[in-house]
């Protein structure tokens, strides 16, 4: 029972660290679902022209999201009509490219380990911008630009903002839940023998190889999230990980399995395997070629003890951040409670996953006993269909 209350003990820390940019994500994503004319996204995000592509790159780094909430602010971009390529590059960006991470990773693994975050980031950009196109996407992927008529009539309110923000939160509620939990208690849980039996070492390339391909299946298992996952990898690093290893590891936060089920119900199976292949790919090879720089340059790091956890409740960065992300949450609330309810509303809510959803653009629509139902997706209609007939 200790080690399971020390567990959920990391989890608390884990959801401490990233509370702030998981409140900050999902707003900005509201904002950009809310505010952001389609012929905007289409203007700045509508191709994926290498200037795009930088342009995408910047803003990812500077947004700061959190892996869950980075999803959802690419599913709005890609709802706006940006290209797909161009919107999965800011998703990577704004998990991988950002300072904070930078920093933990400086202080749990050293300066090396910071510096390749965006020396390897660069790499999967342009791995990602050289792959993505190359997919067969579905045809409610290659989106058009919108007609002049096709225009929503009504202007969007931080009250719209705020519903796209619940409605985003609401839909992916339990994978965090589940996320954060089973985070900490496979760094608690699971011997650090048991990643020292799991990694080859001592086997030259043979070694790294192994290393940055199980990187990211580790990832996968044990539902890392953002900040989160850079605990696990010292840990994993100290057990005997290569570099390369633990820096695909690091990476892969956008392949633990909360997030490839959230690009099912994004995306459909279908395109979310090839992504998660193509992520997957993109992570190993990444971390492969940035330990490749590193010993051409003499720069890899030695292993050395583990640095204890540095999440605590006082006067210091994460702290003042979760203040704002509460009083964010508060005035979001708000909004969300006295939005416009009503049928003349351009927006409603889906009630099945809870998204909100335009009346005029939505994926889906079912009328049932007088009464018009709108979804975000056909899968969800079909469930609600289910739940009628049962």
């Amino acid at each position: 029972m200790s080690r399971i209350n020390a567990g959920l003990l990391d989890s608390w820390w884990m959801f401490f660290d990233t509370f702030w940019a998981l409140v900050l994500g999902f707003a900005i994503s509201g904002a950009i679902q809310a505010f952001t004319s389609r012929e905007k996204a289409l203007a700045s995000l509508g191709n994926h022209r290498p200037a795009t592509v930088v342009k995408a790159t910047v803003l990812g780094a500077i947004s700061s999201s959190c892996s869950y909430a980075a999803s959802a602010i690419a599913k709005s971009l890609i709802d706006k009509g940006a290209d797909f390529t161009t919107a999965i590059v800011f998703m990577f960006a704004s998990t991988n490219l950002v300072f904070e991470l930078g920093i933990v990773m400086w202080t749990l693994l050293g300066w090396q380990f910071a510096l390749a975050e965006f020396i390897g980031g660069a790499i999967m950009i342009i791995l990602l911008t050289l792959t993505l196109p190359k997919l067969n996407l579905p045809k409610k992927i290659r989106l058009l630009p919108m007609a002049e008529d096709s225009k929503p009539q009504t202007k969007s309110s931080w009250h719209d903002a705020a519903g796209f923000t619940i409605g985003d939160l609401t839909m992916v509620r339990s994978e965090l839940i589940i996320g954060f939990l089973v985070a900490g208690l496979a760094d608690t849980l699971i011997p650090i023998s048991w990643w020292r039996h799991l990694f080859l070492s001592s086997h030259g390339l043979l070694s790294t190889l192994e290393n940055v391909i199980l990187g990211p299946f580790i990832a996968f298992i044990s539902f890392v999230c953002s900040v989160g996952n850079v605990p696990l990898g010292a840990a994993l690093w100290n057990s005997g990980i290569s570099f390369g290893g633990t820096i695909a590891f690091i990476f892969a936060d956008l392949v633990a399995l909360p997030l490839v089920l959230i690009y099912k119900k994004f995306f459909g199976l279908k395109l979310s395997l090839k992504l998660v292949a193509v992520f997957w790919f993109t992570m190993s090879l990444s971390g492969l070629l940035t330990e490749m720089i590193f010993s051409a340059l003499g720069a890899l790091p030695k292993h050395h003890g583990l640095v204890a956890h540095p999440s605590h409740l006082g006067n210091n960065f994460t702290s003042w951040m979760n203040l704002i992300a509460v009083l964010v949450s508060i005035a979001v609330f708000a909004l969300y409670k006295t939005r416009d309810k009503s049928d003349s509303s351009p927006y409603a809510k889906d009630p099945i996953c809870g998204m909100q959803v335009e009346k005029a653009t939505a994926a889906a629509t079912f009328e049932s006993n007088g009464e018009v139902y709108y979804f975000c997706a056909p899968g969800c209609m079909e469930s609600f269909k289910s739940s009628l007939s049962a």
